[in-house]
Formats: C-alpha cells, sequence, structure tokens
C-alpha cells in the first residue's frame, strides 16, 4: 500500500471506542508513518509531503493527549 494513502487511513481513522491497547498501536502507527515519511522527505522536500505528515503528527498528539489524560492539579 502507497505511504500516502496509510497515512491518509490513519487521519480518517476513528477515535471512538477506541481501547486502550488500539491507542498505543495507533500511536505506534503513526510514529512510524511520520518517521517514513520523514526519511522520504529529506531526500525529495516535497512540500506535500510535509502536509502529510502534520496532519499525521497532529492525529497522533490527539491519540497521545487520550492516552495520558488530564494531568492532576495536585
Amino acid at each position: 500500500m502507497d505511504l500516502i494513502q496509510k497515512a491518509n487511513q490513519y487521519e480518517n481513522l476513528s477515535m471512538r471506542n477506541l481501547t486502550t491497547s488500539d491507542r498505543i498501536k495507533a500511536c505506534k502507527l503513526g510514529k512510524k508513518i511520520v518517521l517514513t515519511i520523514n526519511e522520504i522527505y529529506k531526500q525529495t522536500k516535497n512540500p506535500k509531503l510535509m502536509e502529510v505528515m502534520k496532519a499525521v503528527t497532529q492525529k497522533k498528539r490527539k491519540i497521545d493527549k487520550r492516552l495520558k489524560g488530564k494531568p492532576d492539579l495536585l
């Protein structure tokens, strides 16, 4: 499967009804996609790849935030 298609599928991933283990898997997948796109971007400097990488990173951060939960105020 094409890397851009994988990234688009990751962006469209529904965050509803995800278990903790599903969130962990999604985080790892997001990191893998971002690192792979980054390696290609370093060689080609394609701005479209940068936009895709930003979108995947944003989705990954949302999932990370959900995994870690709200910080305690105490």
